[in-house]
C-alpha cells in the first residue's frame, strides 16, 4: 500500500467531444497565430518597403544602428547619408529605420 500514489482507474471510451475539442483548439491556436504573430509582422514589413521605396534625396533618416543623416545618393540597394559635413557613410536601404521630418538634424 502506498500513501503517495493515487489508485489510477480506468476511463470510459473517448466520445466524439474530444475529436471536436481538439479540432476547436487547433483552429484556435492558428487564429492566435495569425492575429497575434503574422498579420502585424506582415503590416510592418509592407510599411517599411514603403518607407525604403520612398526615400529621395535630402530626407533625414536614422538607420537601425541609430545613426542620423541626410541622404546623398541613392542607388538599387545602397544609399550615401552625409552624417557631418564632407564625412559620408554607405549603407544597405534595408538598414533604414525610420525618416525624421525636415530639420531635425539642424535642431540637434
Amino acid at each position: 500500500m502506498s500513501f503517495f500514489i493515487s489508485p489510477a482507474y480506468a476511463q470510459e471510451a473517448g466520445s466524439m467531444d474530444s475529436g471536436m475539442f481538439n479540432m476547436l483548439f487547433l483552429v484556435g491556436f492558428a487564429l492566435i497565430f495569425y492575429f497575434f504573430l503574422w498579420r502585424p509582422q506582415a503590416k510592418r514589413a509592407k510599411e517599411h518597403k514603403a518607407l525604403i521605396g520612398g526615400l529621395s534625396k535630402g530626407d533625414e533618416v536614422i538607420t537601425a544602428g541609430g545613426i542620423i543623416g541626410k541622404v546623398v545618393r541613392l542607388t538599387d540597394d545602397y544609399l550615401v547619408l552625409e552624417v557631418s559635413n564632407g564625412v559620408e557613410l554607405k549603407f544597405q536601404k534595408a538598414h533604414v529605420a525610420a525618416e525624421l521630418p525636415k530639420g531635425t538634424i539642424k535642431d540637434i
